[in-house]
Parts: C-alpha cells; sequence; structure tokens
C-alpha cells in the first residue's frame, strides 16, 4: 500500500538567497547564486517539472541512465586491470 505525503513533507518553496559582502560587486554576487542554484538542482527541479512525464517513463529513463554508467564503470574498470 503506498503512502500519501503530508502536507508539511511536499514544501519546497523555500527560496535560494545570498547576502552581497561589504565591497562585493553584483557580478560576483551572481556567480555564487548561479554555483548555489546549481549546487541544490533548483534549475534541474524546474526543468524537470515543466511538463508531466509518466511514472514509467520516468523509470525507463532511469533505468537508461544507470545502465549507461554502469557501462562507463566497466570500461574504466576493464581499462584499470589492462
Amino acid at each position: 500500500m503506498r503512502r500519501l505525503p503530508s502536507s508539511t513533507e511536499n514544501i519546497t518553496n523555500k527560496m535560494t538567497e545570498i547576502k552581497l559582502k561589504k565591497g562585493e560587486s553584483v557580478d560576483k554576487a551572481l556567480k555564487r547564486l548561479k554555483k548555489k542554484m546549481l549546487k541544490e538542482g533548483v534549475l534541474q527541479k524546474a526543468r524537470e517539472k515543466q511538463y508531466f512525464e509518466k511514472p514509467t517513463s520516468k523509470r525507463y529513463r532511469e533505468s537508461r541512465r544507470a545502465k549507461y554508467i554502469q557501462r562507463l564503470k566497466s570500461k574504466q574498470e576493464q581499462e584499470y586491470w589492462s
């Protein structure tokens, strides 16, 4: 039986923010913001949620990605031992 998420588990509206340091340029602050957003995966989540993806399609995509990564790891392992 599947467990339904509670209303508090689904809250993801925590906004990424940075504070300008004294004498810091806006360009450097933007660079820090972009780096932080990339690390948190904000843009990736937004791109994923832009369109609905069927659960079967999602599982298929994730399994293909896992197989690809496994293939890369096995090639690296073969190169290491040969």
